[in-house]
């Protein structure tokens, strides 16, 4: 560059600089550099300009709209979602079943009272006066079950007359004269004690059968068969008094102008929701709860009509008023039916239970029926179903014997012909509920695979050596344990001294399916010395209302 006439050069930055150094070899010039620099330098710009569309809301809206997801990458879980809800829609129907089978149970149990108990103890009481005809072929003057069926005759007889001296007139106007709230606090305690003083009322009554029954040959520790009589039948009486105030609050709720007290009484079964579904259940715990369900909806059907007869004594038998309480009994019964249903639908969905769980409870109720019927049987149906569901029929059955013979009046000699009728028409509802039951039940026990617990043959004892010390784990006909060791459960009956015979019923494989929970199964196989120091594992056979409280079990 000439640097003549043209003043100080510049460089070129346009400033008044030294220039830079020339370029070496291999080196762009600095007139490359420059348009380099330019050429970022408006590229950068460019793709500023072209970022700021992508940035915009239309294009944020525009993504949300049309982004999508596959939830086949998360398969599993689906399935499971899938499965919960199905099960839900299951729990209404197999609860159902089995409630439906329940409380058929419990009517059966309870028409034993009124039907064929009175018979039994008829015979019973002939074969007893008519004893020095045929001479003492036996030391027993009586078989046990002879024994334990007078037994509940004189007590029914005893507390019968007793609840002659109860005035159910001044109990229903002095609890009418309560306040609503009071009123609803009396039937939450009344509910409560009706669950304590079952759970001890039937210990009872078994302390009285034993100890009458119980072998002269044994030492025996016990305060004596008259004190244990009178204990049952103090607590017949006081169960009845308990389930006549029952009936008593219930009508009076029935009978109320505003239908709050009847509001009231119905809601605190939804409040039974808050106080279970929250709870940690396992598969025996729901099958304790259950039975409590079961035996809960039977005693209110008997409450009902215990409340249905009083007011149709009061407006002499008008079958116009019939009508007024049937919508009444209807919400009672609804409302029971749909607490239950949504208390156990959350309960197996919390605890991931199956519906199938149901089909297991059902057919172990069976298999006790079942058992029952066997000639070498430990205990009667009716006991059997009283330690299974606490249902107890002595009680309600004194209680429905009071207010029928107090609200029907029996007078002339046609009334009594259809006394009799009627007696014979329930004889009849009680043979074929019976025999429908026995054949659904051995439906039931062969679909769990279940018969071969009660068609083993009968395995003899090794002379010399104990039956308690037989090869093997023997299970009694009404499914209670009997290990090596000889522990046996609390419902289980002792068999006569001499008979010497060891329980029926080998355990099979079939106990798997009924053993909960999975993670007990692990401790099976631990040294036989850690499990003598332990306690044997419950299955639903072996589960017992009244050997715990609430629905706890160890």
């Amino acid at each position: 560059r000439q640097d003549s006439g043209r003043g100080e050069p510049k460089t070129l930055w346009g400033s008044s600089e030294p220039r830079p150094p020339a370029a070496g070899p291999g080196q762009p010039s600095p007139q490359q550099r420059t348009e380099t620099l330019g050429f970022y330098e408006s590229d950068r710009g460019r793709k500023k300009k072209r970022s700021l569309p992508d940035l915009s809301l239309l294009r944020f809206i525009s993504a949300e709209l049309t982004r999508g997801y596959f939830l086949e990458h998360n398969e599993a879980k689906y399935t499971e979602r899938r499965e919960r809800v199905y099960t839900c829609m299951r729990i209404p129907k197999e609860l159902e079943k089995l409630m439906f089978f329940g409380i058929f149970l419990c009517l059966d149990a309870f028409l034993y009272v009124f039907t064929l108990l009175p018979l039994r103890v008829f015979l019973a009481m002939f074969r007893f006066i008519t004893l020095p005809c045929y001479g003492l072929r036996d030391r027993r003057l009586l078989q046990p079950a002879q024994v334990c069926d007078i037994l509940k005759g004189v007590i029914l007889v005893i507390c019968y007359f007793m609840m002659h001296y109860v005035d159910y007139s001044m109990m229903y106007h002095l609890i009418r004269g309560q306040s609503v709230i009071k009123l609803y606090i009396i039937y939450n305690m009344l509910e409560v004690a009706d669950r304590l003083i079952s759970s001890f009322g039937q210990d009872i009554l078994d302390a009285l059968y034993w100890t009458a029954t119980e072998p002269k040959e044994r030492k025996r520790a016990h305060i004596g068969v008259i004190p244990h009589f009178f204990m049952a039948v103090l607590y017949v009486f006081l169960h009845a008094i308990l389930i006549m105030v029952q009936a008593t609050t219930l009508n009076v709720a029935f009978n109320s102008h505003n239908k709050s007290l009847l509001t009231i009484m119905m809601s605190n079964n939804f409040v039974e929701i808050k106080g279970s579904v929250f709870k940690k259940f396992e598969k025996n715990n729901l099958f304790q709860m259950s039975n409590s369900d079961i035996k809960e909806r039977f005693t209110n059907y008997v409450l009902l009509l215990i409340v249905c007869l009083r007011n149709m004594e009061q407006f002499s038998w008008n079958p116009d008023h019939l009508w007024v309480l049937f919508p009444d009994v209807c919400m009672v019964v609804a409302s029971e039916i749909a607490v239950d249903i949504v208390k156990h639908a959350f309960i197996t969905k919390f605890n991931d239970i199956t519906a199938d769980v149901y089909s297991e409870y059902r057919a172990s109720l069976a298999f006790d029926l079942v058992s029952s019927r066997q000639k070498n049987a430990y205990t009667d149906y009716s006991d059997s179903v009283s330690r299974r569901m606490g249902f107890i029929p002595l009680p309600l059955a004194v209680l429905l014997i009071r207010v029928v013979t107090s609200s029907i009046k029996v007078q002339g000699v046609l009334a009594y012909v259809c006394v009799v009728l009627f007696y014979c028409g329930l004889i009849s509802l009680k043979v074929l509920n019976s025999i429908v039951l026995l054949g659904k039940s051995c439906q039931y026990v062969k679909e769990a695979k279940m018969e071969e617990k009660l068609f083993n043959p009968v395995l003899t004892a090794t002379p010399g050596k104990p039956a308690g010390k037989q090869q093997g784990t023997f299970k009694s006909t009404q499914g209670i344990s009997t290990d090596e060791n000889g522990s046996t459960s609390v419902t289980n009956q002792p068999m006569h001294q001499k008979e010497n015979m060891p329980s029926l019923l080998v355990t099979s494989n079939s106990d798997q399916f009924l053993t909960t929970p999975d993670g007990e199964e692990k401790d099976i196989s631990q040294d036989s010395s850690e499990l003598k120091h332990r306690s044997a594992k419950k299955d639903l056979l072996e589960i017992d209302r009244f050997t715990i409280c609430g629905n706890r079990i160890d």
